[in-house]
């Protein structure tokens, strides 16, 4: 139990003499992608190939080991999930990629004896081989901060954590710095909020600080909900001290006690990992009453979320804390005023808070010369979709998307053409070629209709039917709607009746007007914040890809993906009359005479494709 600052300092310099014996380490990627790839399983075989050839290995850190040893390491989420499962070999920063079971024996053998590149491990890109991570295209044009300690520590440790620098921060903010600095500090940092519209942070702690209560709270929003984004997971998952010693520092700046972390429910190994650092937290005396012998108490608690979309919105997250339903909830009152339990609360995303003690170690200054005008710090997206790598990664605010499409993501896959990007999930907007060079940032991004939400990148190419797209988000807002309020609750319900005509050959021209006009009224009046950006897909799709839905209700897919606008027919110039088309059609749309060419009944037909397998002519065509 750690009972003052020179007890912490103390520790720290011993857990970094401890560090500095594993002169060699080998860091497992443990995060959820390389997992479902066998990390864990390579993870074992590697400790147990050491114990069977004598080599000295540490699994966690240990006051004055005598010897040098090899660190073993799970750490988290390493960015580049495309190339998983991964292992990074320090000191000499390599990075294995797609390593399996049959690979351990060799990179003990050749890399950790004998000090040599297992190169066919490493990650090649137009024939050079990168065996250095931080030369590695997808790394090379990417500034973590946030993920700066992801795949690089024991995502499980928290000595590991103190011994690199963790809880450093907090040490300053109790002993060198009262509330009103702490809040300044982070407002001329120019911290945004990371999880939605980028309201600033130090406003948020600076009102919770000035308002009289006797209870405040702290309220870290981990319920990512966006489809294709994994940013806070990954975090929480790989350094989860940053987010609770991020919120503590927030509780010493406004007075409160007590945090919650609200996590969503498909996010198990975030929430385990989460425990176990509240845990070694609370058992070193780090969390809990009289932190470092000061007066500063502070208590952490975690929430599972049901997996109800709505519950990133703050107001329906804290409904979902104190017992109630999901549903948002007017303002005001703000939640800064009158929050969880009624009470003023901060409520700020992971990212967020990770972000925190960076900055007050570094100073405000040197985050605010990170990014853009207006636009501090970095951000972290999650690269999916028809992309060549994807993954995690971190970059400067005001990055355009053409150095995180083609630098960082290599371009779409198979050397097919951008075409659009959908940024900040179902509350996003479509981005196309004429963004490419705009800076992604906040205002920028509000300027021409999008948002960064969350950080969800979904990358398409030539072959994407944005109508389609428009309609996957359309139909993912209106089942996640909690049906509170009439304009999100009937509003999406009409729009998406209307796009699943318009893909499926019976829209209208005038179908594309009440698009707009019921976009508009969502817009206007609709309750919340996930409510009023429901219509973003459409809107920006209708805007950039108007022809495209045009196409659509003339009756054509141009890139052929909507199945009930396909028309497949037979050409009679090479139909050799087998009647095997006829024969495999579950629905008898198909007749004619043996010998002779046969034809489809368009009418019949359900576009299965079964007739295009089966015909060994290749007469049947799809168009």
């Amino acid at each position: 139990m750690i009972k003052s600052r020179e007890e912490l300092i103390a520790l720290r310099e011993s857990m970094a003499a401890s560090l500095a014996k594993q002169t060699k380490r080998i860091l497992v990627c443990a995060g959820t992608g390389c997992i479902a790839g066998g990390s864990l399983k390579i993870y074992d075989r590697l400790v147990e190939l050491m114990a069977e050839k004598n080599l000295p290995y540490s699994v966690e850190l240990m006051e004055d080991p005598h010897d040098e040893s090899i660190g073993m390491k799970k750490s988290g989420c390493h960015g580049f999930c495309e190339m998983g499962p991964l292992l990074r070999i320090e000191p000499q920063g390599w990075l294995y990629t797609k390593v399996q079971m049959e690979d351990c024996e060799e990179i003990l053998d050749k890399t950790l004896v004998n000090g040599e590149l297992v190169e066919r491990l490493a990650y090649t890109r137009n024939g050079q081989v990168y065996a250095c991570q931080d030369e590695i295209p997808f790394y090379k044009k990417q500034t973590r901060v946030v993920l700066e300690h992801c795949g690089h520590i024991d995502a499980d440790s928290i000595l590991e954590y103190i011994a690199i620098g963790g809880y450093t921060a907090l040490e300053k903010a109790l002993f060198e710095m009262d509330g009103d600095e702490i809040v300044k500090t982070i407002k001329d940092s120019g911290l945004r909020g990371r999880g939605g519209a980028g309201f600033p942070a130090g406003i948020k702690w600076e009102t919770v600080r000035k308002t009289e209560s006797d209870k405040k709270y702290i309220l870290c929003n981990g319920d990512e909900g966006d489809p294709g984004a994994f940013m806070d997971r990954s975090i929480m998952e790989g350094d989860p001290h940053s987010v609770i010693e991020g919120m503590m520092i927030a509780g010493v700046a406004t007075g409160a006690q007590d945090g919650y972390i609200y996590v969503r429910a498909e996010y198990p190994m975030a929430v385990a990992r989460l425990k176990n650092a509240i845990a070694q937290a609370e058992e070193m005396g780090i969390l809990g009453d009289n932190i470092l012998g000061t007066a500063f108490s502070f208590h952490l608690h975690i929430n599972r979320g049901a997996g109800a979309f709505v519950c990133g919105e703050e107001t329906a997250l804290i409904a979902s804390i104190e017992g109630d339903r999901g549903f948002p909830r007017v303002r005001p009152p703000l939640t800064v005023i009158k929050g969880l339990f009624g009470k003023p609360t901060v409520p700020n995303n992971v990212e967020t808070y990770a972000n925190v003690a960076s900055i007050i170690n570094r100073g405000a200054e040197w985050f605010a010369g990170i990014g853009s005008r207006g636009n501090a710090g970095t951000k972290a997206f999650a690269l999916t979709g028809n992309i060549s790598n994807t993954g995690l990664i971190e970059v400067p605010m005001g990055t355009t998307l053409r150095e995180i499409i083609y630098d960082i993501g290599g371009g779409c896959r198979g050397g097919a053409e951008f075409k659009a990007v959908q940024i900040g999930g179902p509350s996003g907007g479509c981005l196309t070629t004429e963004h490419l060079d705009m800076p992604l940032d906040y205002d920028s991004l509000k300027a021409v209709g999008a948002i960064i939400g969350s950080g969800g990148l979904v990358v398409m190419d030539e072959h994407t039917c944005m109508v389609e797209v428009a309609r996957f988000f359309m139909n993912f807002t209106q089942n996640e709607s909690c049906g509170k309020c009439v304009p999100c609750r009937e509003g999406t319900k009409r729009m998406l009746e209307i796009l699943e005509r318009i893909v499926a050959g019976q829209g209208k021209m005038e179908d594309l007007d009440t698009l707009e006009e019921l976009a508009e009224m969502i817009m206007a009046t609709a309750l919340c914040g996930l409510g009023k950006t429901a219509p973003n897909p459409v809107v920006s799709t209708l805007k950039q890809f108007r022809d495209e839905y045009v196409a659509h209700i003339n009756g054509t897919c141009p890139t052929g993906n909507c199945k009930k606008l396909v028309k497949i027919t037979i050409d009679p110039e090479l139909c050799k009359g087998c009647s095997k088309c006829s024969r495999t059609c579950p629905v008898g749309a198909i007749s004619g005479e043996i010998k002779k060419p046969f034809v489809i009944d368009q009418s019949k037909c359900i576009k299965c494709g079964a007739c295009l397998e089966s015909c060994p002519f290749k007469a049947i065509k799809e168009g």
